[in-house]
């Protein structure tokens, strides 16, 4: 089973394949998706990507705190994004 981890306070220059190789080294990738602004198209600093269970806890033991592009990473498990509040008039 498949997990997703959140990667936060990426450089801003960051590629999706320097991030895949990255959490490669400690187990498969599935897959990478960096975050950008809808906007202006500019990388928001965050991303997600997706490992192997077993894999996924090991990265995170690895990588979170780890320095990357002069950046601290924060790696953690994803948590499901929560439902929008509907404005009430």
């Amino acid at each position: 089973m498949s997990k997703s981890l959140y990667v936060g306070n990426l450089p801003w220059s960051a590629t999706e394949e320097e991030i895949r190789n990255l959490f490669a080294s400690h187990g498969t990738v599935n897959s990478v998706k960096l975050i950008s602004d809808r906007e202006t198209g500019r990388a928001r600093g965050f991303g997600f990507v997706e490992m192997e269970d077993p894999d996924a806890a090991v990265a995170v033991q690895a990588l979170d705190g780890a320095s990357f592009g002069g950046r601290t990473l924060r790696v953690n498990e994803a948590q499901p994004k929560a439902p929008r509040q509907q404005p009430r008039y």
